[in-house]
């Protein structure tokens, strides 16, 4: 990559570039800064090729730490598997002496748990919801499909949102799951639990009328959704935003600025004049948040009041 700019590329570049996680592209950067002499220098904020090429002995200690990380792996899965000596399996990987090794005569852990206490568990993480913050800025080389760049203007942002629950959690994240993938529809129950949430909530200015993120894969999972939970909460639902053009799924993406362009361009608003308003927006899931940001920057230009983001979970990316 860095061959084809003879001028250097900074990291937010490099991401704009590469589908690969920022750590990765640093770690690396890092890595090869290092050798000596070094096949990459930095200039100012942007790192340039040399004419040093990588050492034999380069790729080999690359090897060898590959080997090494496999190793770990597989023992840290030899471990979980165990039923017992579990002790001397650690002095062993530590290069101890197993005969040397003692155990407190402790009783065996519990292999089954107290169901009301699985209750209970459950009943706790249904009580509570995450929050879902708002991106202020466009990301490095901005969208240019959609000409932005820069800080996101403060009439334009999303406020800030909430989701359900963590996907795939012991909450409500097992619900979402089958809805999405084995039922094809969300639940009554996660209806009735997203419009407690929004009731518990409480935003002000309220929400006026709902809508959705659309998708061309799942089309009328978040729409229907969307519908019954706009009934439940007695608003008004207007489908506003189309998906234009297929693109890969957001969990693909490694880094931000991937994840910023797989969206750009690929939304637009339907709905001329839109609802009055504050608005409730509506989407499964929350990985980038990308999508949520693009999608209140096309209904705050074209009329809507505040843009409430509410999605059924977070993956863990956000």
């Amino acid at each position: 990559m860095l061959e084809e700019v003879v001028s250097g590329l900074s990291v937010p570049e490099l991401m704009e570039r590469l589908n690969i996680s920022t750590g990765r592209i640093q770690n690396v950067i890092n890595l090869l800064s290092l050798e000596s002499p070094a096949p990459v220098v930095k200039q100012g904020t942007k790192w340039l090729l040399t004419n040093t090429n990588l050492s034999e002995e380069f790729w080999q200690r690359a090897q060898r730490l590959t080997e090494l990380r496999r190793s770990e792996r597989d023992q840290m899965q030899e471990y979980v598997s165990l039923s017992s000596g579990h002790m001397e399996f650690l002095t062993r990987a530590l290069d101890g002496e197993t005969n040397e090794a003692s155990t407190a005569a402790l009783p065996l852990l519990p292999t089954t748990v107290d169901p009301q206490l699985v209750h209970k568990a459950i009943e706790f993480l249904r009580g509570t919801s995450l929050p879902i913050e708002p991106r202020k800025q466009w990301p490095a080389g901005g969208m240019p499909t959609y000409g932005l760049k820069g800080k996101i203007r403060p009439e334009h942002l999303a406020e800030p949102g909430k989701a359900l629950c963590m996907w795939g959690d012991a909450g409500w994240g097992r619900l979402v799951r089958e809805g999405k993938y084995v039922d094809r529809r969300f639940s009554d129950e996660l209806v009735k639990a997203c419009a407690a949430l929004v009731r518990a909530w409480s935003p002000q200015p309220a929400p006026a009328w709902v809508t959705c993120i659309p998708s061309l894969r799942h089309s009328h999972l978040v729409p229907d959704f969307a519908r019954r939970l706009s009934s439940e909460l007695g608003l008004p639902f207007q489908n506003a935003i189309v998906k234009t053009q297929p693109r890969p799924e957001q969990k693909t993406m490694a880094n931000s600025t991937q994840q910023a362009r797989n969206i750009d361009g690929s939304l637009a608003l339907i709905a001329q004049p839109l609802l009055a308003g504050p608005v409730l927006l509506v989407d499964d899931m929350v990985d980038s948040r990308w999508t949520m940001t693009v999608a209140a920057w096309l209904l705050r230009t074209n009329g809507a009041g505040e843009v409430w983001p509410l999605a059924l979970a977070i993956t863990g990316n956000v």
